[in-house]
Order: structure tokens, then sequence, then C-alpha cells
């Protein structure tokens, strides 16, 4: 029996799902940082927190569903170091996906404003308030940001790369035919 080359359909469905909030959470990140303090900027400030939330959970599944179900094989044509260089991207992917998230809860808690979910449901602060802490912490939350989209730019140009150039079936991988999944 031949393997299949597609991703099972959970891990497609979590993969585009925090793809998009990323997609989102990113630049509204961005545009929100410059802006005067303001009830607007509070309030993009609580859709971005929410959407950090929902990628700290969906990343979670992601993991514990990429744990328990080994993705597709490559094509046997991928030079070794490139089978080396996707698993490292890969393995960065899902770290900075759990990190980013995190680190921006720690911020918020240090800097002593409450991450509320969806404005129903007031998370726990991790650590206590703390200035020092809470600029650091900024800091750190933007590095990884910006790690994450050289990162994110890379997968894209390489499965691009993979399916146009070398036509080997990369963006078949997570798409959504209909197609037996693994």
């Amino acid at each position: 029996m031949t393997p299949t080359l597609r991703y099972t359909t959970p891990a497609v469905v979590l993969h585009w799902l925090v793809a998009l909030l990323i997609f989102v959470g990113f630049p509204l990140g961005v545009y929100m940082h410059e802006l005067p303090l303001s009830p607007v900027k509070l309030q993009l400030y609580s859709y971005h927190k929410w959407i950090g939330i929902t990628v700290l959970l969906l990343a979670g599944m992601r993991v514990a569903w990429r744990l328990s179900h080994r993705p597709p094989p490559l094509p046997d044509s991928i030079a070794g170091w490139q089978r080396q260089a996707s698993a490292a991207v890969h393995g960065l992917l899902y770290l900075l996906i759990l990190a980013i998230p995190l680190s921006g809860w720690l911020m918020s808690s240090a800097k002593g404003f409450q991450t509320v979910w969806f404005g129903v449901l007031p998370l726990p602060d991790l650590v206590g308030k703390s200035r020092e802490l809470g600029d650091a912490l900024a800091t750190l939350h933007q590095i990884l940001n910006f790690t994450l989209l050289g990162l994110v730019i890379l997968h894209v140009a390489a499965a691009l790369k993979h399916h146009f150039i070398e036509r080997q079936p990369f963006l078949q991988r997570m798409g959504w035919s209909k197609q037996e999944r693994t």
C-alpha cells in the first residue's frame, strides 16, 4: 500500500486556522502598537489578545495531534539537507506558535493588564506586575514575532518552490482535496 502524501483533515484545519489567525494578529499587533492611547487602541489590544490565546489553544491541539499522528513522508527526491531544514523550520514554527502567545500573556500580566478571553473569561496573571519584566517581555514578544514572520516567508517560499518549480505536490499536502489523508 502506497502511503498518502496528505495531512489528516484535523491537521489541515488546525494549520489553516492558526495561519489565518496569525495573518490577522501579526499586522494588528504592528498597527496598534503605534496608536496613541485611546478606547480604540484598548479594544484592538483586546482583539489581539483574543487572537493570541486562541492561537495558543489551537497550537496546543496541533502539537498534540502531531505527536499522535505522523506527518506524511516527504517525496524521495527531497535532498537530505532539505529534509533537515524542513524539520528544523517546522520545529521552530511549532515552538514560536506556542511561545509568542505565551510571551504576550506574560507581558500583559507583567504590565498589569489582565487578559480576558473574548471579554468574558478572565485568565490568571502568570507573573506579578513588574515594569522591567513587562518591557523585557515586550521586546521578546516583538523579536519572536518578527522571527516567525521570517520563518513563515521561508516556509511559504519553500512550498511554492517545490510545488511550482520542482512540480512536486506540496500544496496538496495541506490542501482540501477529497483524496485519502493520513
